[in-house]
């Protein structure tokens, strides 16, 4: 764990409202796919009471040359900054933190249910068992409202082509509203859902990550449908 000074190089949107952001990796900086840094703005042009400093999931792999966050935009002086901050121009980044890493028995399945923004963790689980080929038996539950709002969801389609062992199920709530063609899954989460795809409730190991009603929902769901409480890693992304 350490402190490190790294560039923009590269920012793009990944989803409506929401960017991702490629930075220079450093010699020396080192992390698991699942965790997070902590990113400080240096001399930011304006601030406010949230401070200069967020915490974000790495989205990108370890295996990946680049580092890459990804966040809605929120107006808030920390976004609107980070959202507009020249190419070249530095930051801080501390860590990384967390434990919320793939488990190491790859011949245990691993169960993902993922709301908005929470998938970003993921992204680099999910990257990095594919490029490393660790043999997990992988199941990405990914819940937006609409098509033009789940980040990432080109990336993680085509990682589903190259995973033989990994399955997407991406579900929209809000279909209805979408301008975009779906032909896949539509409404929440729920155990119908999950045990049209899991064969055995109790026997993966599970992760949640996204909004904090979201994550107690899916544990709540996930206890009620016989998964063991002490193989639930979850992850709150409140205020974004």
């Amino acid at each position: 764990m350490g402190a490190y000074t790294v560039k923009l190089k590269e920012r793009r949107e990944v989803a409506e409202s929401t960017m991702a952001f490629l930075f220079d990796k450093p010699a020396g900086f080192e992390y698991a796919a699942g965790q997070s840094a902590d990113v400080t703005l240096i001399n930011p042009p304006e601030t406010d009471a949230e401070g200069n400093t967020r915490a974000f999931s790495l989205a990108s792999a370890p295996l990946d040359h680049n580092l890459m966050f990804a966040t809605r935009l929120r107006d808030t002086a920390f976004k609107r900054v980070f959202k507009t901050m020249p190419l070249g121009t530095e930051i801080k980044i501390e860590g990384p933190f967390g434990s919320m890493t793939l488990h190491k028995k790859a011949a245990r399945p691993g169960v993902i249910l993922a709301g908005g923004i929470g998938i970003t963790p993921f992204r680099s689980m999910l990257v990095q068992a594919t490029k490393a080929n660790t043999g997990h038996q992988l199941i990405l539950f990914y819940s937006n409202r609409r098509p033009e709002d789940a980040a990432f969801l080109a990336d993680l389609q085509e990682l589903a082509k190259q995973h033989p062992n990994l399955t997407l199920v991406a579900t929209m709530t809000g279909k209805d509203k979408s301008q975009a063609a779906w032909a896949g899954e539509t409404g929440y989460i729920n155990n119908e859902m999950l045990a049209r795809y899991v064969q055995d409730l109790a026997a993966p190991v599970y992760y949640t990550a996204g909004p904090p009603a979201l994550v107690a929902g899916m544990r709540k769901l996930l206890v009620e449908a016989g998964a063991d409480e002490d193989e639930i890693r979850s992850e709150d992304f409140s205020g974004y």
